[in-house]
């Protein structure tokens, strides 16, 4: 591919370039391949331009990680670890009007699986790095790069591999800059607010499994696993979590409120939640803990109760209200079932004021004089818990000016995923601003 001058123009070429690469993660099956393929490409662009990345085959050869230190100039500060992820979950090509990994370019748009989670801000690195190599730019502090494998399946293969394997890529690093932040909502002409994320919910993936005595269907049977597990399913799925109070969500609402100039009940936010579309499914998860059923599991044929029954529960959890969870899910299962803790990983919640914040808020005011940044909390995860386990302050910053009627929060995971190109190259300018004045 031509290597074009500026990180505007490499940004959308480079986006296009990753998409087509199918980096679907199906978790432990040899479908997931792609990641080896894309660490590998993102390496070359970075030698292309002299520099010496390093490629880490994590747990297998098809898990593969890339990074890159880029010294500062000043020892003293701490280090800026900037990380994105390069695997996305996977797509059904029939039910999208373009081709997921064909990255076509069209209404303005570039479209496909990764998109926006996350090989847009995956190229905006690349563009301003690659951009700094050829014009020899050190920034004032170590920025340590980092491309992962295995978000999209909790981190295993990847970010949390790396924290405790190799610790040396995170020597002296005190922040980290990743995905889901930086994305403007419109409330008019002259106000777009970017929510930062400085919070994400814990995560608790369950299994429930229900052991009982297997026989025929004709029967009788008091003592079957799949009511059992069906009941317990039920009495999760339908209960009302209340809701908890936490400071980035009480700052993110009390934010909202002002922006649209309505007054905020604290203890009932549902009118404010309503003028948000679809973002506000996600504040409304981060104003309690959830949990929701999503696999079951029992039986092989009809004229045979089971021995066994499983169900599948996605647990997400608040900073400060893990126990409480625990607990309810054990009152809500009730007795005779086992539950099982597939995944579980931490909640968490950076400073909500400070010199990042302060510039981050300065970069997108530079490009979008707009631009009011909040602080928010994410109901999912990212790679963010793996290295907060190190103490590190992480934030959610890939800056993306959207169009006001692109209802941004439905292209994740979902289908006709699509990013912006004037969006694309907002952010790597202001991507560009941030990282120069670290």
């Amino acid at each position: 591919m031509p290597v074009t001058s500026t990180p505007e123009d490499e940004v959308v070429s480079i986006t296009a370039d990753l998409i087509r690469i199918d980096t679907s993660n199906f978790g432990a099956s040899d479908e997931t391949v792609g990641e080896a393929a894309a660490a590998d490409y993102l390496a070359q662009r970075l030698i292309e331009v002299g520099l010496e990345p390093e490629v880490i085959v994590t747990t297998s050869d098809a898990r593969r990680a890339v990074t890159l230190r880029i010294p500062g100039t000043d020892p003293d500060a701490g280090a800026l670890l900037l990380h994105g992820h390069i695997d996305t979950v996977p797509a059904v090509a029939s039910d999208w009007s373009h081709p997921p990994f064909g990255a076509d370019m069209d209404d303005g748009y570039v479209w496909g699986r990764g998109a926006v989670d996350m090989k847009d801000m995956d190229a905006m690195i690349l563009s301003v790095i690659r951009s700094w190599a050829r014009e020899s730019v050190r920034p004032r502090r170590d920025i340590v790069v980092l491309f992962l494998p295995d978000e999209e399946a909790g981190g295993r293969h990847g970010g949390h591999w790396l924290v405790e394997n190799r610790p040396d890529i995170f020597t002296g690093v005190t922040h980290a800059v990743g995905e889901v932040g930086g994305f403007s909502i419109t409330v008019n002409d002259d106000l777009r607010l970017y929510p930062i994320q400085t919070a994400e919910k814990g995560i608790r993936w369950l299994t429930l499994r229900a052991q009982a005595r297997a026989g025929h269907g004709s029967m009788i049977h008091p003592d079957n696993a799949v009511t059992q597990i069906a009941s317990a399913v039920a009495r999760i799925g339908g209960f009302a979590w209340p809701r908890r109070r936490t400071r980035t969500v009480d700052r993110f609402l009390q934010d909202l409120g002002e922006a649209y100039g309505i007054e905020v009940d604290m203890d009932d936010p549902g009118p404010l939640l309503e003028r948000l579309g679809t973002l506000g499914f996600l504040v409304g998860a981060t104003l309690q803990n959830t949990a929701n059923p999503t696999i079951l599991t029992a039986g092989y044929k009809h004229n045979v109760i089971p021995g066994t029954a499983t169900a599948g529960i996605d647990g997400r959890v608040l900073p400060g209200y893990e126990e409480e969870f625990e607990e309810t899910i054990r009152a809500l299962v009730g007795p005779g079932i086992d539950i099982e803790h597939e995944t579980v990983d931490i909640a968490l919640e950076a400073p909500l004021d400070g010199p990042l914040l302060d510039l981050m808020a300065s970069v997108l005011r530079a490009e979008d004089p707009g631009a009011r940044p909040i602080p928010y909390m994410i109901s999912g995860g990212t790679d963010a818990k793996a290295f907060s386990r190190l103490g590190i302050e992480c934030y959610g910053f890939s800056p993306l000016r959207m169009p006001a009627d692109l209802d941004y929060w439905r292209l994740f995971h979902g289908v006709d995923e699509r990013v912006p190109i004037e969006g694309l190259q907002f952010g790597v300018r202001v991507l560009d601003r941030f990282l120069r004045a670290c």
